[in-house]
């Protein structure tokens, strides 16, 4: 049985063809999505039978509810406005957050794009970001239900003078009329959702992508966070970017909009943080201090450990493991930062004489370098206490290692 805010199985996976996106856009389609997304959120099986006692057609209610499931997941992405928006579950879960987006579009905006193609637009998150900072988009996209959707997204955003959108082979776009591209990549198998990791499978192909910095002088490609630094492109500019903590993507801004070889940009609300570098430097390496830093993922995946490091005045305990640690606990918002107080050789007998001497039965696990699985370790422990503690699982020069920590003061 589906669980509670689940779709029906064969819902799940926000399929619409485009006899049931067309049935959305009739007065009963609007009507039926309305009283569908008052249920969204509960028992799937009891909302279908709702809207059908109701008078609803089976289909049509359950595209309806498919449809406003999908934009009540899609308020973490893009706000209030998912509330307008037509969606596909493998849409959704490739689609840029709209912050991310916004902050693209300005940046795009004010090295002076004025007009802009989106190769594979998908649903629209990036075409409509740039379009509400007043750059007009020439959207592409392969799939024609995508593609009506995303048409569909611009119409209802009240862009869609800025926004147009042709269903056709990206490759094929004449770019030569255009100041700026961008270009998201399917990353997932058509059929299955399955991820690409070899990007030469992407759709459009990584060679392609990667050919348009030679045709249009401003290109930004979006990219998967895990991209081999190997493959980005001399001379461009990679960027990896976190919201609240989450490492959501990267991308690469080549031609004139590189400005950087490396950058990773930490977005929390209306506040943005950046830290930029080469990628190629090499932090120092010395003993375990006082605090441990454990810098943001993107500062990881950018390759910018080295460069938070002489912010910090911290230092590396093994060259291969990304924990930095100082004398002091400087305030940045780059690393989280940690009081270290005991250094231990990893023994589970000892570590769980030490914490049951000290009453502790809640522990947080952090871990880089460890082959140890955090939730197996914890029911090892068999803690029991009212007292708490973080436990880091590392190497310091080779040699697996414990440190026992708590929140560095303020």
């Amino acid at each position: 049985m589906a669980g509670a805010g689940r779709l029906p199985p064969d819902r799940e996976n926000g399929a619409v063809d485009l006899d049931q996106f067309a049935a959305l856009r009739t007065p009963e389609g609007s009507a039926a999505l309305a009283a569908a997304t008052e249920l969204a959120g509960g028992d799937p099986l009891a909302s279908a039978a709702a809207l059908r006692s109701s008078g609803v057609p089976a289909g049509l209610a359950a595209t309806a509810l498919t449809q406003a499931e999908l934009r009540r997941r899609a308020v973490g992405k893009f706000g209030s406005t998912a509330a307008g928006m037509f969606l596909t579950r493998a849409g959704l879960e490739q689609a840029t957050r709209g912050p991310v987006a916004a902050r693209r579009a300005r940046r795009l905006r004010d090295a002076g794009v004025r007009t802009l193609a989106d190769l594979g637009c998908g649903l629209g998150a990036d075409a409509l970001a740039a379009a509400r900072a007043g750059i007009r988009v020439y959207g592409v996209e392969a799939d024609p239900v995508t593609a009506a959707l995303a048409a569909a997204n611009a119409e209802a955003a009240g862009l869609a003078d800025l926004f147009t959108v042709e269903c056709g082979d990206a490759t094929a776009f004449d770019v030569s009329g255009v100041d700026g591209v961008f270009c998201d990549p399917a990353r997932r198998r058509a059929g299955t959702g399955r991820r690409i990791f070899d990007p030469n499978a992407y759709s459009p192909p990584w060679d392609f992508v990667t050919g348009l910095a030679e045709r249009v002088p401003y290109t930004v490609v979006k990219v998967a966070p895990g991209l081999d630094h190997a493959l980005i492109p001399a001379g461009a500019e990679a960027e990896w970017v976190g919201v609240d903590g989450d490492l959501v993507e990267a991308a690469l801004w080549c031609g004139r909009l590189a400005e950087v070889p490396r950058r990773a940009t930490l977005l929390r609300g209306d506040d943005v943080r950046q830290l930029t570098g080469t990628g190629d430097r090499e932090a120092p390496v010395g003993p375990v201090r006082r605090f441990l830093y454990d810098p943001d993922p993107a500062v990881v995946r950018a390759h910018l450990v080295a460069e938070l490091a002489t912010e910090l005045d911290a230092t590396l305990a093994d060259p291969d493991i990304a924990y930095l640690y100082a004398d002091e606990a400087r305030p940045t918002p780059f690393a989280r930062c940690l009081e270290i107080t005991d250094v231990l050789p990893f023994s589970l007998k000892r570590l769980r004489a030490l914490l049951r001497e000290r009453g502790v039965g809640r522990v947080e696990i952090l871990k880089r370098g460890s082959a140890l699985e955090p939730e197996k370790l914890r029911r090892d422990l068999r803690l029991a206490g009212g007292a708490g503690a973080s436990l880091v699982l590392t190497r310091v020069a080779g040699a697996p290692t414990v440190l026992i920590g708590r929140p560095a003061p303020a």
